[in-house]
């Protein structure tokens, strides 16, 4: 198992260009299960969760071709086995988002129940009583969920009790397919959300309100997109970089970037203090470290609001602020699990329930320390960036499944990163 050895207090130069979004590139990958002819990509990450989701299409009978120095990858729809396992599935929750392209397009589908990081409770129980409302018979047996549709599924009015963005990205598919409307209400805004929305209307599908609470989608005949489909850039690997920038006091190029997408990071790492600068019409983001940085005040919210992916880096740089930091995490229960890992550098971090202060700054010192979910491990690459003497950050599987070679593009912009066996 691979860890990161990091020496810290090393400044960084030059210009980094930030890689495919993760999480807009899963739902794509899924959405071929719903064509019949190959479809293309463009600008696909080098991540596990790819691998695992290729290997799972894979699985269920689709052929791929994957070069992972260009990102272009190639997946031809020829479905046999209408059954997610659980060896593919436990590895990233993203497994879910095959129940309805499979449910919409072959009116049947056995997905296990999803993996992932461990930050807490993300049912599926909305997924599966939105399928039943649009005439899916469905049931949970022995870690699977079971669909099928008896006769058509047919539109309907679906209220989601908390936001949900793969539930919202579930429902776009099924609803492509759907006899009639199919209206969500509390649906996903994520930006990813849009993308795949954008990419069913771009096929054919009629689609209203993508990006906003309610979304409403008519059924049709989809269309196999004729060119490659190129992915956006990843906006949580966009705001890494801005901490990674702050923790290191060094002056960073980030091109690429997906900086219209990070409107609340934006303003609280310049509420912070931290000068960051948009050239090419906010496509390139040039950050610039300052000689003190003030204490915020930060809560996590489903987007535009502050992503929670974003949590763990930021609460890393707040221990370079003046002052006590508060952080509130909304999203999810159980998401402080860095916070502990934190503590072994030096930072004055506690908490209570889903409140997190920070008192800085803190100067911190290298100490071993445990990855326990990938936006967690981002936190702790950027905490050991700044830290006195060595680090040494094990189980980083988990930062490969969401960043692509990011000790790779450390080491370029002169980070003393080396990636070492256990």
């Amino acid at each position: 198992m691979d860890a990161l050895q990091i020496i810290g207090q090393k400044p960084l130069s030059g210009s980094v260009s930030i890689s495919g979004s993760k999480n807009t590139a899963l739902p794509f990958l899924f959405s071929t299960l719903l064509f019949d002819k190959p479809v293309s990509f463009s600008n696909i990450p080098r991540l596990w969760d790819i691998e695992t989701t290729l290997k799972l299409l894979q699985d269920m009978g689709c052929a791929y071709e994957w070069n992972k120095e260009t990102g272009k990858v190639q997946i031809v729809p020829q479905v046999k086995n209408k059954t997610a396992s659980y060896d593919w599935v436990k590895r990233m929750r993203a497994g879910i988002l095959a129940l309805g392209p499979l449910v919409a397009k072959f009116g049947e589908a056995k997905v296990s129940l999803p993996g992932g990081c461990a930050i807490g409770a993300r049912p599926v129980n909305f997924h599966l009583e939105a399928l039943r409302k649009m005439g899916a018979q469905v049931e949970v047996d022995q870690g699977y969920i079971l669909a099928s549709v008896p006769s058509r599924l047919k539109g309907a009015t679906l209220v989601f009790p908390e936001v949900s963005v793969t539930g919202t990205e579930n429902l776009l598919y099924v609803g492509a397919f759907a006899e009639g409307e199919t209206v969500i209400e509390n649906a996903a805004k994520e930006p990813e959300v849009v993308a795949l929305a954008n990419l069913l209307q771009e096929c054919g599908i009629q689609i209203e309100g993508a990006g906003t609470s309610q979304i409403k989608i008519k059924g049709g005949n989809l269309k196999t997109p004729t060119e490659a489909i190129r992915i956006p850039s990843d906006r949580i690997e966009t705001g890494t970089w801005i901490s990674i920038a702050m923790a290191t006091q060094s002056e960073i190029l980030i091109e690429n970037a997906a900086g219209a997408e990070l409107a609340k990071v934006l303003k609280a790492y310049r509420a912070m203090g931290l000068k960051i600068e948009e050239e090419n019409l906010g496509s390139s983001l040039r950050v610039v470290p300052q000689d003190r940085y003030e204490a915020i005040s930060v809560e996590t919210e489903p987007y535009p609001g502050f992503p929670t992916d974003m949590q763990a880096q930021v609460l890393a740089n707040m221990c370079q602020a003046q002052g006590t930091s508060h952080m509130r995490e909304n999203i999810f229960e159980n998401r402080y699990m860095h916070v502990a890992e934190l503590r072994r550098l030096g930072a004055k971090i506690s908490t209570d329930g889903n409140l997190a202060r920070v008192e800085g700054p803190t100067p911190l010192k290298g100490a071993p320390m445990m990855a326990t979910d990938l936006r967690a491990s981002a936190s702790l690459v950027v905490a050991a960036l700044m830290a006195q003497g060595t680090s040494v950050i094990s189980r980083i599987y988990h930062l490969d499944r969401g960043y692509d070679h990011l000790d790779q593009k450390l080491q370029k912009l002169g980070a003393c990163v080396t990636r070492i066996a256990q």
